[in-house]
């Protein structure tokens, strides 16, 4: 029971205000009563969508002493449930996770509340519009008040029973009820309906209450632990299934992590892909950041989602972590990574682009704490090229991208993924830009079924599916596939790529890239064609992502790819018998089919390391890792190689094209007999997807 002399109810101010007095007094005494008769426990009240709950809240500078990596969060008493009232939407909790006494407060709730929100209202949240209510509250009545209280009664009663009536939470695929997971939960209740859903909420890392960022520093990554794989060739340590994943607590209409739903794409008819999305607000507009999964199944396709989805989240900045190196190249010498061997903009997109400040070795700016598996040492990285959506526009020299960004249930696992594909990527340039024929692999040894299946499913619909030999510098197997309409039609071609020590997977990576995006680009390029027709006419127009891989759906646009389809002019098409069987990528030693039991992806991940470094280049690596991720068992890093190409959107910002590596790599292969000149150049945007 209730204490006596005690209410039951604590009210915000702002209750009044979004409510109306009336309304407000009414519903509170109400609540009061039906708290009190069921024995149900205090309540805070207050309202959603009022303040912007991703402003910081205003306090004094610590102190001489103090720490600033964890701020104090006041002591909520334990008995008190938060209810949130927003519209007709009544929300209690955030409701601790078995054994309790972690992050997710209510402060959590609304700013994950306010991200799934619409653009509008974040708008008029987060750049000062304001709301105001629009007329009386009509849910101040008996019936919704009892409700309330007997929710608040029922949580409070048996929190974690995974039985609770409509207790399921939204999904985007995954229905039904099941233990509870690691996060806390929120129970929301319609008050014109009476239905409850059941939300898990996963804890803010930037809750300036309850989260506890941890300090930046010169911390060593090795030695790394034990990664064994789950079974032999996976270079996984467990399969996606294996991992606590529930996609609800990720994707869903109240307080999704990664956005408010996961759409499955039913308009594919090769792959059972799933679709998300959540925005960041970067200055006055709302970038969208898309994530998903494209593999057989709807259900694995949104777990593989999910890992993409929290990636990027965990790239974009440092959410989880306080920097607080600031400094110029000129500073830190050696012990820094040179933002020059990376790559920066041409001198013409500066002058066009004077907001984007070129970059100065005598010029200050953030830097964080990065590992060099090259030399064991701790190496500084500048924070914009690995959190490649870090605020302040002003340190932005160049606009990286989720390039060497990966995730992993080790740290050798996510640092593996990484650096295939960054292999990828640099090898991907070298051959586009230099257009360098490649020799071309016959499909038709894969070992893999649904390998040859997928092939013969994209022929039916109208495609020939091609792969091509893209090892350039390192003894790692690289696969790029082309997707060509038959016909040479609209959609004319697609492209993908994918890398790994079995060249089995990097083939199936870059088919599974071409499979699911060359059943929809014929449709695209017709919804699309005067926009696509501009930019293959002008490539100053290819300015986004998506702009790359779409404008090859113009017909004309095939030419470019003549040097990788069609050989020398004139030349006969190449004979089946002159491709080659997937197994002649395998290297030597190398994990994969051939692996009889698991090895340690330590061991093939120091391999790869050591034939990039026997070739003059650093491995370096960044923990971009998040609290949810580790709950989860999960490690996310961001691995950069400088010198190797760096993948770019927009045509203006091709900084491969300014790089010494473009013109040498090929020569140093053996490929060419000389370095390439301008002229030797492809004068078309890679296709990269």
């Amino acid at each position: 029971m209730t204490r006596s002399g005690a209410s039951p109810v604590r009210v915000d101010p702002a209750v009044r205000e979004v409510l109306g007095a009336g309304s407000a007094e009414r519903f509170t005494a109400l609540l009061e009563r039906a708290l009190g008769a069921l024995g149900a426990p205090p309540v805070e009240l207050s309202v959603l969508g009022v303040r912007n709950a991703h402003a910081e809240p205003q306090a004094p500078p610590p102190g001489p002493g103090s720490p600033e990596a964890a701020p104090a969060a006041p002591a909520p008493a334990a008995a008190v449930l938060p209810v949130r009232l927003y519209g007709r939407q009544a929300v209690v909790g955030p409701v601790p996770a078995p054994g309790g006494g972690g992050p997710g407060c209510a402060r959590c709730l609304e700013r994950r509340w306010q991200a799934v929100r619409s653009v509008a209202l974040r708008d008029a949240l987060e750049l000062g519009g304001g709301t105001r209510a629009a007329g009386e509250w009509p849910h101040a009545h008996a019936f919704a008040a009892d409700a309330l209280a007997a929710l608040v009664a029922g949580v409070a009663g048996d929190p974690g029973d995974p039985g609770d009536p409509g207790a399921s939470g939204d999904s985007g695929g995954t229905g039904g009820t099941a233990p509870r997971g690691p996060f806390p939960e929120v129970r929301c209740l319609d008050l014109a309906t009476g239905a409850v859903r059941r939300h898990p909420l996963v804890p803010d890392p930037e809750c300036p209450v309850c989260a506890v960022p941890v300090a930046d520093g010169p911390h060593a990554l090795e030695p790394l632990p034990a990664a064994p794989e789950y079974r032999p060739g996976a270079f996984r340590t467990r399969p996606v299934e294996s991992y606590a994943l529930d996609v609800a607590a990720f994707a869903n209409p109240l307080c999704g992590a990664l956005g408010p739903s996961l759409v499955q794409d039913v308009s594919s008819t090769s792959t059972s892909a799933t679709i998300g999305c959540f925005s960041l607000r970067s200055g006055p507009y709302l970038r969208e950041t898309f994530w998903g999964g494209h593999t057989d199944s709807f259900d694995r396709s949104a777990r593989v989602g999910v890992l993409e989805g929290l990636e990027r989240y965990a790239g974009m900045r440092a959410r989880a972590r306080t920097t607080r190196v600031r400094g110029s190249l000129g500073q830190f010498g050696a012990e820094a990574v040179d933002p020059r061997e990376v790559g920066l903009y041409s001198e013409r997109f500066y002058a066009d682009n004077p907001r984007v400040r070129p970059f100065d070795p005598d010029r200050e700016i953030p830097w964080v704490w990065g590992w060099s598996l090259r030399d064991h040492v701790p190496r500084l990285v500048p924070e914009v090229l690995t959190y490649y959506h870090s605020p302040g526009l002003e340190n932005r020299f160049v606009q990286e991208s989720s390039n060497g960004c990966a995730t992993g249930g080790s740290l050798s696992e996510a640092i593996y993924f990484g650096l295939m594909e960054v292999i990828e990527r640099d090898a991907f340039l070298l051959a586009w830009y230099g257009r360098q024929p490649l020799p071309e692999i016959d499909a038709g040894t894969s070992l893999r079924a649904s390998t040859r299946s997928m092939v013969d499913r994209l022929a039916l619909y109208g495609y020939r599916a091609r792969f091509f030999d893209t090892r350039i510098t390192f003894p790692v197997p690289v696969v790029t596939a082309v997707a060509e309409r038959f016909d040479g039609g609209p959609g004319r071609m697609c492209f993908g790529a994918g890398a790994g020590l079995d060249p089995e997977s990097a083939l199936g990576s870059a088919l599974c890239e071409i499979a699911t995006d060359a059943v929809n680009l014929p449709g695209r390029t017709a919804r699309e064609e005067a926009r696509l027709r501009a930019m293959a006419a002008d490539f100053d127009l290819v300015a986004a992502l998506h702009d790359h891989p779409l404008v090859y759906g113009v017909p004309e646009m095939g030419r470019h790819a003549d040097f990788l389809l069609r050989g020398p002019a004139g030349a006969p098409p190449r004979p089946v018998s002159a491709l080659r069987p997937v197994s002649a990528l395998r290297p030597p030693g190398a994990g994969g089919g051939g692996a009889q039991s698991p090895r340690d992806v330590r061991e093939d991940l120091a391999r790869c390391v050591d034939a990039v470094a026997a070739e003059g280049f650093d491995v370096v690596v960044v923990d971009q890792t998040l609290p949810e991720q580790r709950v989860l068992g999960l490690h996310t890093v961001s691995v950069l190689v400088p010198g190797l190409l760096p993948i770019d959107f927009g045509w203006s910002r091709q900084r491969a094209l300014g790089m010494p590596r473009l013109r040498t790599a090929l020569r140093a292969a053996g490929l060419r007999e000389r370095d390439l000149e301008p002229a030797d150049l492809n004068p078309a945007p890679h296709p990269f997807p």
